[in-house]
Order: C-alpha cells, then structure tokens, then sequence
C-alpha cells in the first residue's frame, strides 16, 4: 500500500510470540496481557510480569483487539524471524490462489515482519492494508495477522483477476492501486511504485525455487 514507512519507534520485547496469540486457532485459551512500559510502549505477555514502573492496560482471555490496543501509543516495533508467518501465509495462499513466495515477499516489502507497522498514510499491520481496503474484506482486527494477511491475499486474488493474471501489474496495484495501473496501462512512472516493484520481485525471487526475474524494462506492462 502507498506509502510503506515503519515510524520511527524503539525495539520493544514480545513475550509470547504474536504467532501464538492470534494464528493458531484464532482465540487464546491463557489470558492475555497488555502492559504499558515506562518509555511509553506496549507489548503483549501470556503472563504477568514485574517491570518496574510498567502497568497493565488490560487483561483478557480474548485476543480480539489486543494488537489495536498494543498499537495505539508509541507503537513498539516488533519484527519476528521471516518464517514465523509462513504457516499463515500458506494457508490464505493455498486457499485464494496466489503464490506463497509474492505474498511473503509482499510482507517484506511492506512491514519487514512487524505487525504494528503503521505508514504514513495509514496502512496497517503485516501487510500494510489500508483501513477502507480492511473493511471490504470484513477484518475487525487490522493488526491481528490472521485477518491481516487473510483480506491482504483475498485483495491480491481480486487484483490478479483485475489485471489478467500479470504479476507485475498485481504488485504495482497493490503499492499505487488499480486505478494509478488502469490509468498509465502499466506500472505507473512513480518513483516509489518502480523501486517497489523490483522490491518485491528480489524478495519474491528468494522465497521461490528457481525463480526467474520478471524483466520490468523488457515488460513495462506486465504482459
């Protein structure tokens, strides 16, 4: 999504790993935890802790809302390894049709794995969806990465029907939207959405098995 820049912010700790709390099975059976710390950031926790001058913000057996919650002052930044979604990202590409390798590569460009990723313009989450775009896809819970990545792959299905399958097209819509691509027949003449096409294809390239380079200069339009 337009424009993709995590806000400056300090390297705070996940006790438990937001993979646990929200992909498997989509509801915590422990309760869950959300502490205020003294510089102002939050994190979430399975369990109680005794950080000194920290204070519980809430307390809950229902992770829905946590990460809203998590996120709504001084948003930490919180990044997990490369592989910590991949289970989530199988099951939502395996289901709706698309590569494995471009929704990874996607959430790379995007959010470099933190799921309080917020950018200038608003995008959210793993894959920095816009509010409006969310809503389409019924998520409640944008920072949650299981409706996150979910309504992040449906909207990659409905491009890839938009622009006739064409991979480059799909990844330049996604940055700039489909109008921005209807509108130039092709990846649009901005900076950012060029350099973030070939973004994604390098990181695409490494999560796919003899991957080939899509040539963008050889193939402006995708075709």
């Amino acid at each position: 999504m337009l424009k993709n820049r995590l806000p400056s912010a300090r390297q705070s700790v996940v006790a438990l790993g937001l993979f646990t709390l929200f992909a498997v099975g989509g509801a915590a059976q422990a309760e869950v935890y959300v502490y205020e710390m003294p510089d102002g950031s939050r994190m979430i926790t399975d369990h109680a802790i005794k950080a000194k001058y920290s204070r519980v913000v809430r307390v809950t057996r229902d992770v829905k809302g946590a990460g809203t919650l998590a996120a709504q002052k001084n948003s930490p930044v919180f990044r997990e390894a490369p592989s910590t979604y991949d289970r989530l990202i199988q099951r939502y590409a395996d289901e709706y049709g698309v590569e494995f390798a471009l929704v990874k590569a996607i959430m790379q460009a995007e959010s470099d794995f933190n799921p309080y990723a917020v950018s200038n313009k608003g995008a959210r989450g793993l894959m920095q969806m816009m509010p409006s775009t969310a809503g389409r896809y019924g998520v409640q819970d944008i920072y949650n990465p299981r409706e996150n990545i979910r309504a992040a792959v449906q909207h990659l299905k409905y491009l890839f029907d938009t622009f006739d399958h064409r991979p480059v097209l799909v990844i330049a819509a996604y940055n700039a939207g489909e109008s921005a691509v209807k509108q130039h027949r092709g990846i649009p003449p901005y900076e950012e959405t060029e350099n973030y096409v070939k973004k994604v294809l390098q990181y695409k390239r490494q999560y796919t098995p003899n991957y080939h380079i899509i040539s963008i200069a050889a193939n402006p339009s995708g075709g």
